[in-house]
Order: structure tokens, then C-alpha cells, then sequence
């Protein structure tokens, strides 16, 4: 007898019932031919030519928003497709209804084109700009770019909710993922290492569901640290809807994001492919809890095969939840107790050694709003955020996400209810400020 006693939470798969919708992007449907009615939002005026504020050009954003909504996520024959012709080339064919790109059968393409027809990507970015959700293109300034380590199989773009840069938060975060149906031990253990994790400075990123998930996110907030959800639907719809006040709390101290766009739903397979993203994301992934088949065990092996690592926390021999684990752990994956322990073993793959308190990268680099907010932090004391928002001419909850943001950079650190330079970071600033 385990003693267990389930909390309905995280995993790899939905825990309710996910809202039934024909969707047509694996390949049914009638064929479209050329797109009726279609108006190239390129084409209206001023559009031509215009350079998003992160360096995209304003037609591969509309075209990427135009494949997030036709594609399923990781699909691997249309990432083959933009490597080789070209997002827009990729675009083109799909809104003429021209001739079939190679590899997908007839009714596949005329399933495709059935959701080109149907596609809106003005509509869906003033969508998204409405909810204070933003579209992150491959290569521009906030794209993660150990995602290019997906290949064919990388995201087109990224739908992002919250105030802070996606790159820069990336740099130095950790997955923590875990059984939906976790006990009170699992439930305990993922908030325990989260809150540790960010306590030193570390990003922690999950999936955003019941259990694990949401224990991993809520032991992050509650220790003022960081935290990223990874969703398998629109990241203006919380799911699931139980977790609606976590969900819109990560959005404003944290970041939430996925490939999906605007209202679009969430389907098991939908899960398991957004598995690909935390892996990818993140410098390791620390698993929780997981039944044989438990959905978090995908995520685990995408980090092993990216190089990454992976790491398990054990259990009872006794429990079904940690059968998963231990086949880990009989593995490449390593096993960890505390958050110290992982630190010590993702620490070695990135700029910043775990006992080091500098930070990662250079001033001139980070984003302009970081470097105001830096620059406002006076050099010898602790500051409350309030007094740092005034000193960088920024709202309160800005200030909030960019310190946030340093602090995963090794440039600040908590000191009671405030914030100050860490004394490597200050050579820095002075320095800048000459």
C-alpha cells in the first residue's frame, strides 16, 4: 500500500474532455483551388516592405501566422518544405491552390488547401494583439534558438503571452514535467525543486496542466522566481479551464506561449507533440512522477535525443507512478533529490556555473527596456520595484517582468522585498553608465 492520494494534475495528456472539433490540417476536406476572395494582407497599404519591431520582415510574419493556422504543429514534410522553397514559396502555393509540393498524398494537399482557404492572418494577429499576445518568427531578436534544434520538426513561429523576452528567459531555464494524476509526495517534490530552482535564478518551464505541471509553476511563483507554460491550444484560452487563474497569473509574472493560434483547441495528439518544444526549450528536463506511459516520458526521451539532459526524481518501488521513473533512471537519465543536485548538472552545459552569481551575458546585448530597468537600480542598496519603474520610466509589472528577466541573467537578485545588482553585475553598470 503507497498511501497515494491523487491530485488531478499535469501531464502529457488532457484531463478533461477536450472540445470536439472536425479538424482538417491532418489532411481532410475538399480540394479549394485557387482561394477565392482572398486578400493578400501584404498587399494593403504601407504593408509593403515594413520591418516588425523584432527585425521580421511583415510578409514572413503574415506567412508563418498563415501556416501556424493551416499545419499542425511539428509537422515535419512542411518544415522540409520552408527549408528548401521558402516560407513564401511554401505560402503561395497553398492560398493559388497550385500544384502539389512533394510528399503528401492528394487528399492531404487538398485538405490543406481546404484550411488555406479558410485562413485569416490579419484577423488572427489583431486576435492576438487584442488578448496582449505577440507572434515570434524563427531568427528574429526574442526567438529561442535551441529550437533550431528540432530541424524539419521546429515550430514555424511562436504565439507569446507576457511581458518578458522568450529568448533571454530561455537562456537558463529547466523543465520540470510530471504525472497528471500525481500524489501528494510527487505534487510536493515538483513545487519543492521548482521553488529551489528559482530561487537560484532559474526559469522553471512546464506544461501548464493539473498536477505535476501546476505544482512545478506554483512552487516558481511562490518563491518570486520565473516560470514558463508550454500550451497545446491558443494561449489566449487557458487550459485546462481549472487551471484559468494559474494560467493568467503565468502571463503576468511570467510567460505563457505555444504554436497554436488564437482560439484553436487542444487534442491529445496536440499534447504530445508540444512535449518536442519544452524539451527543446529548456537545458534539461527533470521528470516527476510518470506511469509506464505517461505522457512526460516523451518529453524526457525529445531531451535525450537533442542532447539535453534528463533527470528523474525516484519513488516507491511500490507505486505505479514511479515505474516510469526508474526505467529513466535505469537509462542515460540521471537521478536528482533537490534542486542544488540539478544545478549542478544542467549548470555545466551554459555560460553560468551554478556557484557563480555574474551575469551570462554582456550589458550591450540585452534587450533596450532590460538595460533602462538595469541602469535604474541604484548601485550599493536594495530597491523596491515600484521605485525601479519610476527610475526607468516604465510600469510597475514591466519593471517586475524585466528584473525577472535579469535575475535569470545573473545581473540582479532578491534582497527582502526589493532588488539589488549582484557585485559582479555591478562592474557592469558601471562600466555602461562611463
Amino acid at each position: 500500500m503507497t498511501g497515494r492520494r491523487e491530485h488531478r494534475g499535469g501531464g502529457g495528456e488532457p484531463a478533461e474532455p477536450v472540445p470536439g472539433r472536425e479538424d482538417d490540417r491532418a489532411g481532410g476536406g475538399e480540394a479549394a483551388g485557387p482561394v477565392q476572395g482572398w486578400q493578400d494582407d501584404r498587399a494593403a497599404p504601407g504593408a509593403d516592405g515594413e520591418t516588425e519591431a523584432d527585425g521580421t520582415a511583415h510578409g514572413e510574419l503574415l506567412d508563418r501566422v498563415f501556416l501556424s493556422r493551416v499545419v499542425e504543429p511539428g509537422d515535419e514534410v512542411v518544415g522540409r518544405w520552408v527549408r528548401e522553397f521558402g516560407v513564401g514559396e511554401v505560402v503561395r502555393r497553398l492560398r493559388a491552390g497550385a500544384e502539389s509540393l512533394p510528399g503528401v498524398s492528394a487528399k492531404r494537399w487538398e485538405g490543406l488547401l481546404a484550411r488555406g482557404a479558410r485562413a485569416e492572418p490579419g484577423v488572427d494577429l489583431a486576435v492576438a494583439r487584442e488578448a496582449g499576445v505577440r507572434f515570434v518568427c524563427p531568427g528574429g531578436v526574442e526567438w529561442p534558438g535551441q529550437l533550431d534544434d528540432l530541424g524539419d520538426a521546429r515550430p514555424v513561429g511562436l504565439w507569446v503571452r507576457g511581458p518578458a523576452s522568450l529568448r533571454m528567459w530561455a537562456l537558463k531555464s529547466v523543465a520540470v514535467v510530471g504525472a497528471r494524476a500525481c500524489t501528494e509526495y510527487g505534487a510536493h517534490m515538483a513545487a519543492t525543486l521548482a521553488g529551489g530552482l528559482a530561487e537560484r535564478g532559474w526559469v522553471v518551464v512546464s506544461g501548464g496542466a493539473y498536477g505535476v505541471d501546476g505544482a512545478a509553476h506554483r512552487g516558481a511563483l511562490g518563491a518570486g522566481g520565473a516560470t514558463v507554460a508550454v500550451l497545446a491550444c491558443g494561449v489566449d484560452r487557458p487550459y485546462p479551464r481549472g487551471h484559468t487563474q494559474l494560467i493568467n497569473r503565468i502571463a503576468e509574472q511570467g510567460l505563457v506561449i505555444g504554436e497554436l493560434p488564437p482560439g484553436d483547441h487542444p487534442t491529445p495528439s496536440r499534447f504530445i507533440v508540444r512535449n518536442r518544444v519544452i524539451a527543446a526549450l529548456t537545458r534539461g528536463t527533470v521528470v516527476v512522477e510518470a506511469a509506464h506511459r505517461s505522457g512526460s516520458l516523451v518529453t524526457a526521451r525529445a531531451a535525450q535525443r537533442l542532447g539535453r539532459h534528463t533527470m528523474g526524481v525516484p519513488g516507491p518501488a511500490t507505486s505505479g507512478l514511479s515505474a516510469g521513473i526508474h526505467e529513466l533512471l535505469r537509462g542515460d537519465a540521471v537521478l536528482v533529490t533537490d534542486a542544488a543536485e540539478v544545478v549542478e548538472l544542467v549548470g555545466d552545459m551554459g555560460e553560468l556555473a551554478p556557484e557563480r552569481r555574474g551575469p551570462v551575458l554582456p550589458r550591450d546585448l540585452l534587450e533596450p527596456a532590460a538595460r533602462r530597468v538595469l541602469a535604474a537600480l541604484p548601485g550599493r542598496r536594495a530597491a523596491r520595484a515600484d521605485e525601479i519603474a519610476r527610475g526607468a520610466q516604465t510600469t510597475e509589472d514591466d519593471a517586475v517582468a524585466r528584473l525577472y528577466e535579469l535575475r535569470s541573467l545573473g545581473y540582479v537578485e532578491r534582497h527582502g522585498d526589493g532588488w539589488k545588482l549582484t557585485r559582479q553585475a555591478m562592474i557592469s553598470v558601471r562600466a555602461g553608465r562611463r
